[in-house]
């Protein structure tokens, strides 16, 4: 039986760039997390020690830091199309490239001073092939929450369920969203791709009256594929952040949906994918 190397990559991890760009006393600022995986004809670095095929992580870290300077950062998912194709153009033993970029947002308070936003994270992967390229943007910790307009009943009951059915509950989630786009040039650009898909996202949460989060889930894919041809396919994580009903009895007290402990954990993790039929295969998951 013998024993050969498998897949692999490797690449510069969490590089953070901040790009200002000053237009008189208006400045504009972009803050990025930027991660690198390379893949190619690199089996004899592992095998022998021989580098020459070897781009250095180092070389990876300063190219993002050139790149920033040289091009400016238009959007994650633009600056993320940059750094992929010139690492799989500029060596020939580099065949594939991905490239990973989590982008915090600032709220602006004035011409050039800013406040951390403390929303929800946005997010990009990029990969290439040396032929084809491909976009997948996202989001992650988008908190959303209703009140009412959501129940929970009819499921399986077996010897071990203790859990009572509702017809009001509250439904509380925090999105972790993962889109894909057709091509490399949504209309408008990424930035306002993303605004709308977002938007889409949340007006689908709103608008759906929840009878599982599995059904809300299927809705907010649903919209964004309504709403943006541009998209083909939309991976969603949420998981059921529970807000469970405090018996007030033992002070005389009732509780009519009103006082509820909010529970970090253990809870309920809901995923699936909603995709056009027509979707091209993905480059693949590597």
């Amino acid at each position: 039986m013998g024993i050969v190397l498998g897949p692999n990559r490797y690449g510069k991890a969490q590089t953070r760039v901040v790009r200002v760009d000053r237009d008189g006393d208006r400045h504009t600022l972009r803050d990025l997390n930027v991660s690198v995986a390379l893949a190619g004809d690199l089996a004899a670095t592992h095998l022998t020690g021989d580098n020459s095929q070897v781009l250095p992580t180092d070389t990876q870290k300063n190219t993002v830091y050139a790149f920033a300077r040289r091009h400016g950062i238009a959007s994650a998912e633009e600056f993320g199309l940059l750094l992929a194709r010139h690492f799989v153009d500029s060596q020939p033993g580099i065949s594939r490239a991905r490239v990973d970029i989590e982008q915090y947002d600032w709220r602006r308070l004035g011409p050039h001073s800013f406040e951390r936003d403390g929303g929800s994270t946005r997010t990009a992967t990029v990969r290439y092939d040396g032929d084809r390229a491909e976009v997948i943007a996202g989001l992650s910790d988008l908190v959303l929450l209703n009140s009412t307009d959501s129940e929970f009943r009819g499921y399986v009951v077996d010897p071990y369920t203790t859990l009572p059915e509702t017809d009001d509950r509250i439904l509380a989630t925090a999105v972790d969203a993962r889109w894909r786009y057709a091509g490399t040039a949504p209309p408008g650009g990424f930035d306002a791709a993303h605004a709308a898909v977002r938007q889409a996202l949340v007006d689908a949460f709103v608008g759906t009256y929840s009878r599982s989060l599995q059904q809300t889930l299927y809705a907010m894919g649903e919209r964004v594929l309504t709403d943006r041809p541009d998209v083909v396919e939309v991976r969603l994580a949420l998981p059921n952040k529970h807000h469970l009903l405090v018996d007030l009895s033992p002070f005389d007290l009732d509780n009519p949906n009103s006082v509820f402990v909010a529970a970090d954990r253990p809870y309920g993790l809901i995923e699936g994918t909603v995709t056009r039929d027509d979707a091209p295969p993905e480059l693949g998951q590597w």
